[in-house]
């Protein structure tokens, strides 16, 4: 920069103007062929990425010769005489007036059609940088017939043309819906996807701009994604150049907003891509959020019905990833259709018996997101009321031998207890003191294999209908509460158990719930599992576990999507 200054404060300016001139002279040698050529260049350099200078070349009536250097007969000329004017152009609203106001438009499009790739390189670069950030520059250029020329140049041989076309396209695309549809209507889409494949990053960034722009219309959408432009955008979500990955990002956003594009999307594992995508920037993040977002608003209707026809007749991996995407993106409304009575939830737990890890991890994934959306279980749920209504005495008959007409020997203690309350507790008490046990003329109870702690909790629970549960206590308690049929309690022990789930005790946790028959323990289980399901994967034992619990999430699931409401259940 500091050399550029220099040259220009030294006075150069107007002489290289001056020798742009020369082309005029009536007979020009070769050498002041090169020398016009050569001073053109010169302002390349001096004006480049410099806005002070680019303005002083103005200033010194540098753009009129430049225009007209654009139609010399030597290519070379006008090459450089396009160079330049491109970067006078760049960032630069007055010289982008003059250069237009110079007519320069008519031959930048005549060059748009040159095969000399060099020549249409630089034009589509000039007319490139008019058009940015100028709608009314970029209306003149559509006016003056630079489109299709501009289509043409993404089957250029010349890489760099095809990348300055596509950019290009996506600033014609950029506002006006009108133009979107005729780009397509050209045959710009096909050329575009092609250049997905490419190993030129660059391109591939252009061409996903591009695309990304023309998919803001509703029937591009379904173009694009009928010619084939899903999969390699769906690809390119695992570039690691965030630009390019963002591009692909915002042009599969606006593909999604059609319906004819959801079953597709769905059935290439476009959700799952989109969901194990690592994405470098923010803004991709969110854009795919707002992408899976509108996945699911079009879960319905025909696009379900469609999505359905596929899990039943489409092959095996398809119909798989079919109700993987369901179970993130289906209404509540529909489980019961999608995952019961469509074979979904076996589809699932098929996945659960892979071979392969990822698609086990897939499963287990999808599985606990289903719960979620489906229920989620509280600690006092599933509690089947008492026949009999409940009575309460309160505390201060725990353990008190007023009116009591029954005492139990724990330990070799006294317990003072009262029998209207236990027959009111349960049908184990019911059944010792109504039935044809010895207990139920006896004074005194013996209750082997019960410490003395554990009964008065269990006792307290009864006379009050509520106590506190610890860690230390719980099992035995559960175990008791079982024994004696106290379902509210048992609720009450399996939550505080269910607190200290871990990698470590989960396997163990899940047989506890089998012993005592502790439904909603086990049903925790089965959600950590699943929920940590690749911790759990890289345990021994692991496998095993999984095929013993197979049938009781099939269970669980079938009861929990079967329920008439299943927006106000808790798993």
């Amino acid at each position: 920069p500091e050399h550029q200054q220099l040259i220009v404060d030294s006075g150069a300016l107007s002489h290289l103007v001056n020798l742009l001139r020369r082309h005029k002279d009536s007979s020009i040698s070769r050498a002041v062929i090169s020398v016009i050529r050569r001073a053109a260049d010169a302002l390349t350099n001096l004006a480049h990425e410099n806005s002070s200078i680019k303005t002083r070349v103005r200033m010194e009536g540098g753009i009129p010769p430049l225009v007209e250097l654009l139609e010399f007969t030597d290519t070379k000329v006008q090459r450089a005489a396009a160079g330049a004017l491109r970067t006078l152009a760049f960032k630069n609203d007055e010289n982008k007036n003059q250069i237009v106001e110079c007519n320069a438009l008519p031959t930048l499009i005549l060059m748009l059609r040159s095969e000399d790739a060099a020549i249409h390189y630089e034009a589509v670069g000039v007319i490139g940088n008019l058009v940015h950030s100028s709608p009314n520059i970029k209306k003149e250029v559509l006016a003056a017939g630079a489109l299709q020329p501009v289509i043409g140049l993404l089957n250029s041989c010349c890489s760099e043309s095809q990348r300055e076309a596509a950019l290009l396209l996506g600033q014609f695309a950029a506002t006006d819906s009108d133009c979107k549809v005729h780009i397509v209507q050209r045959g710009a889409v096909r050329p575009l996807i092609e250049m997905l494949h490419s190993p030129d990053v660059q391109l591939k960034e252009m061409s996903t701009f591009a695309l990304g722009r023309l998919a803001q219309d509703t029937h591009n959408q379904a173009g694009i994604a009928h010619s084939g432009g899903l999969v390699p955008l769906l690809k390119l979500l695992d570039s690691k150049n965030g630009s390019l990955q963002h591009n692909a990002a915002f042009a599969l956003y606006g593909l999604a907003d059609n319906e004819d594009n959801v079953s597709d999307f769905i059935r290439v594992g476009g959700v799952q891509r989109l969901q194990d995508g690592e994405f470098i920037v923010q803004a991709t993040k969110d854009c795919v959020a707002k992408t899976l977002k509108r996945l699911e608003e079009k879960i319905h209707g025909r696009v379900l019905n469609h999505l359905l026809y596929l899990m039943r007749v489409a092959e095996k991996p398809v119909q798989r990833r079919v109700a993987l995407a369901l179970a993130y993106l289906c209404s509540p409304d529909d489980q019961r259709t999608i995952f019961i009575d469509n074979n979904g939830l076996e589809l699932l737990l098929g996945l659960l018996g892979s071979t392969s890890t990822k698609q086990q991890l897939d499963g287990a994934v999808a599985l606990y997101k289903l719960s979620n959306k489906a229920m989620t279980l509280s600690p006092m749920d599933a509690a089947p009321p008492s026949p009999t209504p409940q009575v309460y005495l309160g505390e201060q008959y725990v353990n008190n031998a007023t009116l009591s007409d029954v005492t139990f020997l724990v330990e070799g203690r006294r317990f003072y207890a009262h029998r209207i309350c236990l027959l009111a507790s349960s049908d184990a008490f019911r059944a010792m003191f109504d039935g044809g046990y010895r207990e139920k003329d006896a004074r005194d109870i013996e209750i082997p294999n019960i410490k003395w702690e554990v009964f008065e909790l269990m006792m307290r629970f009864i006379y009050t209908g509520s106590v506190d549960v610890t860690l230390d206590i719980a099992q035995d308690l559960l175990r008791a509460a079982d024994q004696y049929l106290l379902e509210g309690l048992k609720r009450l022990c399996e939550y505080t158990i269910a607190q200290d789930i871990s990698l470590e005790n989960v396997s163990s946790m899940y047989e506890l719930s089998e012993a005592f028959h502790a439904i909603s323990l086990r049903h925790t289980c089965i959600l950590f599992i699943l929920e940590h399901f690749d911790k759990l994967s890289a345990r021994p034992g692991h496998l095993h576990l999984i095929q013993r619990i197979v049938p009781e999430i099939r269970n669980y699931f079938a009861k929990a999507l079967t329920k008439p409401n299943p927006h106000k259940l808790r798993l």
